[in-house]
């Protein structure tokens, strides 16, 4: 089975999300968060976290997948994508194995 490597983009539904979220919006990021950590245990993810854009803060995270119907998937049962919207890419990661 061969996975390609995907670049995630979480869009924040506002440019001040990181600032001003709301106590349910936080409530949804912790639950994106540890939806993103499970990933991580199983391998699934690689590295995710908030980056601070001066422009704009977003999420990333760079995930395996065997397909972008997988990548999907992975978006759609992501907590934050019910507040949020997401960008995706393939791209070349050179990890340690």
């Amino acid at each position: 089975m061969q996975t390609t490597h995907y670049f995630l983009k979480l869009v924040p539904c506002r440019p001040t999300f990181a600032q001003d979220m709301t106590p349910e919006e936080r409530a949804v990021m912790h639950q994106h968060a540890a939806y993103l950590k499970d990933l991580a245990n199983r391998g699934m993810v690689i590295v995710f976290g908030p980056v601070f854009d001066p422009k704009a803060a977003y999420g990333m995270a760079v995930v395996n997948a065997e397909n972008e119907e997988q990548v999907k998937t992975i978006i759609a049962n992501d907590p934050a994508s019910a507040i949020n919207t997401y960008e995706f890419y393939p791209m070349v990661a050179v990890v340690k194995e």
